[in-house]
């Protein structure tokens, strides 16, 4: 009994004082600036960590940090070049002033997918500039790349949800995006793939439109690769094209982010090479201005005639890269020259080259949305392009793409860059139908449920389809968009059709019955306005399944693209996918279906070797997931 009390009495105590030892162990979220002490700038990439612990953490191109600790605790701050120093947490602010090291440095600077080194410096270096340390922290493998997470599209009931409604959206960074990460070795984050930018990558071989509508619908059914119980739907559109000759004049203002992190040759080099690839075809009637921002924003080039190419190439290589990025007034300075040089009835354009890490001003995801939505209603549209690796904001570029009435794409390489800027250029820069909206309406004597594949930051309210005050996403000349439909047929019995219990206290809804015996799957119903068009029309477009498997090398090849998505996306909906399968049927979308010439292969559709570069890709990302 004795005994018990004993323990008792001892296990309270040991509670007590594990519990003052939490009391007194006080947490901060702590944050403070590191700085050169020579000339008190910030120094870029400095780790900060906390003493005999895992946690750490980086200083931002300002030199700020920000890192948990409890007071007591001590931080320590390193950087090559740089003396290490240690100080201890005793409120939430800790500023450090780093003294420079007569420690042998070695300088490197990022090249392609990886380091290499330049030279040797002996003795003290008494100050480097931010670009070279933004480049050394991104060579060192130290990843801050931002996506915004993605809650994958689920199963709808066509009882409950009949309708669905979506914008179109023509990006396709995230597929060059997954390549960079693909080429260098890995396989890319879930939330870095939006399926709808894969499958749109590519274009398709879709009817013109023929009529007086800019774009037309295309549709076509046939079985779902990874549930053989399910159809796949594909809904095409087709914008019409325009010879280069007859295209608008341009008003372009190339908007270049010249802050410390777009240093190097796969930033701020790579920008240049892009747009000297787009100047080298402009018109002499097309005009460009050049903006610049770092810690602030200026005008590098005014509005200047394409006969004068010398002229705006000499002012893309004077650009250099180094401070702060302050995106907003940089984005506010460019819609102002552009305004200033609008053209009538042309193509009033903004074109933005970025890693998207706005940190001075106006800089946050909602901030810059209030921007753009403000300043997209002067007719002006922004083409957002991506740069960089290790720092690359995406979440930052889709904001300024959906409000800017534009288009992003993600630079990887030179060749990416022509094919944005110089193969599509009249796609991507010249706008032929905005606020495009798609609405689905199922028929439910033949359709039980449907799941969207894709395009989750497009979805809208179906009440939206016909409020013209809505924004929605523009269509460039002969682009192309297309989306995928998984469809439960009606009587299939299906895992994604969950049935809930009857209600308690209100009587569970009948499941409405079909009007007619109509065979029609569903009506595909767009919407879009003129470019400088405020009143939407109409357009509307049925479709029958007729059970038959034949389908288009397109339909093919697309759906292996779809299936792909969900497999770097893990998808709880990949059903029986896998490698292999996106593979074969990629193969099999690689043959032309129409009737050829001898002189011609069957590769004819596939002139530029996109597709069978994802062949290749597809490869390399089933032996990275065995790894």
């Amino acid at each position: 009994m004795k005994t018990n009390r004993l323990r008792a009495t001892m296990f309270g105590l040991l509670v007590a004082i594990i519990s003052l030892g939490n009391v007194n162990a006080e947490t901060f979220i702590v944050k403070g600036k590191v700085t050169d002490a020579a000339d008190g700038s910030g120094i870029i990439g400095c780790t900060v960590q906390v003493k005999g612990t895992t946690r750490s953490t980086i200083t931002n191109v300002d030199g700020e940090y920000t890192i948990r600790a409890d007071k007591g605790e001590r931080l320590v701050f390193s950087y090559i070049g740089y003396e290490k120093q240690e100080a201890e947490v005793k409120s939430e602010r800790l500023n450090i002033r780093l003294k420079t090291s007569s420690q042998v440095l070695e300088e490197c600077v990022v090249v392609g997918y990886g380091t290499q080194k330049m030279v040797s410096l002996c003795g003290a270096v008494g100050h480097v500039t931010p670009g070279i340390m933004a480049s050394r922290m991104y060579a060192d493998g130290m990843n801050a790349e931002e996506y915004k997470e993605i809650a994958e599209n689920n199963f709808k009931t066509v009882s409950e949800s009949p309708l669905s409604t979506f914008s179109i959206d023509v990006d396709a960074a995230s597929y060059s995006n997954m390549r960079r990460y693909i080429n260098k070795g890995e396989l890319p984050p879930a939330d870095a793939i939006r399926t709808e930018e894969l499958i749109n990558y590519f274009s398709y071989d879709y009817p013109q439109p023929t009529g007086n509508d800019p774009v037309k619908i295309t549709t076509e059914v046939g079985a779902c690769p990874w549930n053989v119980k399910h159809r796949l739907v594909r809904i095409g559109l087709k914008a019409k094209e325009i010879p280069t000759d007859k295209l608008p004049v341009s008003n372009l203002v190339f908007l270049i982010d010249v802050s410390g992190s777009m240093y190097g040759p796969q930033r701020l080099g790579l920008v240049q090479s892009s747009l000297k690839l787009l100047v080298n075809n402009l018109r002499d009637e097309d005009r460009v201005a050049i903006v610049v921002y770092s810690g602030s924003a200026g005008e590098k080039l005014p509005s200047t005639s394409g006969s004068d190419k010398q002229k705006i190439r000499e002012a893309i290589n004077e650009l250099t890269a180094g401070g702060s990025t302050a995106g907003g007034a940089g984005i506010k300075l460019a819609y102002k020259i552009a305004k200033q040089n609008f053209v009538k009835g042309g193509n009033n354009r903004i074109i933005l080259c970025t890693d998207g890490d706005f940190n001075v001003g106006v800089s946050s995801d909602e901030g810059l949305e209030k921007l753009i939505e403000q300043e997209r209603k002067s007719g002006v549209f922004l083409t957002v392009l991506g740069y960089g690796m290790g720092n690359y904001k995406d979440s930052k570029m889709q904001v300024l793409a959906e409000k800017g009435n534009g288009n992003h794409a993600y630079i990887d390489n030179l060749q990416e860059a022509n094919r944005v800027l110089v193969n599509e250029f009249g796609a991507t820069m010249h706008t032929v139908a905005k606020d495009v909206k798609l609405q689905i309406e199922f028929n439910p004597s033949q359709v039980q449920a449907y799941r969207l594949i894709g395009y989750e930051s497009r979805l809208l309210k179906d009440e939206d389809f016909n409020n013209d005050a809505k924004d929605a996403g523009e269509m460039g000349a002969g682009h192309t968009v297309t989306a995928f439909y998984e469809v439960v047929p009606a009587g299939i019995k299906s895992d994604f059709t969950g049935k809930v219990d009857d209600l308690k206290y209100q009587k569970t809804k009948p499941t409405p019955a079909a009007t007619n015996n109509s065979k029609e799957l569903l009506t595909v119903k767009l919407r879009y306005k003129a470019p400088d068009g405020n009143t939407s029309k109409k357009i509307e477009q049925p479709l029958i399944d007729d059970n038959k498997e034949k389908v288009s090398s397109d339909f093919r090849f697309a759906s292996a693209v779809a299936m792909f998505g969900q497999l770097l996306r893990d998808s709880d909906f990949k059903g029986i996918a896998d490698y292999d399968k996106v593979i074969k049927l990629a193969k099999q979308g690689l043959n032309n279906d129409k009737v050829i010439s001898l002189a011609k292969t069957s590769l004819d559709n596939d002139e530029k070797g996109y597709r069978r570069e994802f062949i290749r890709l597809a490869e390399t990302a089933e032996g990275l997931a065995k790894d």
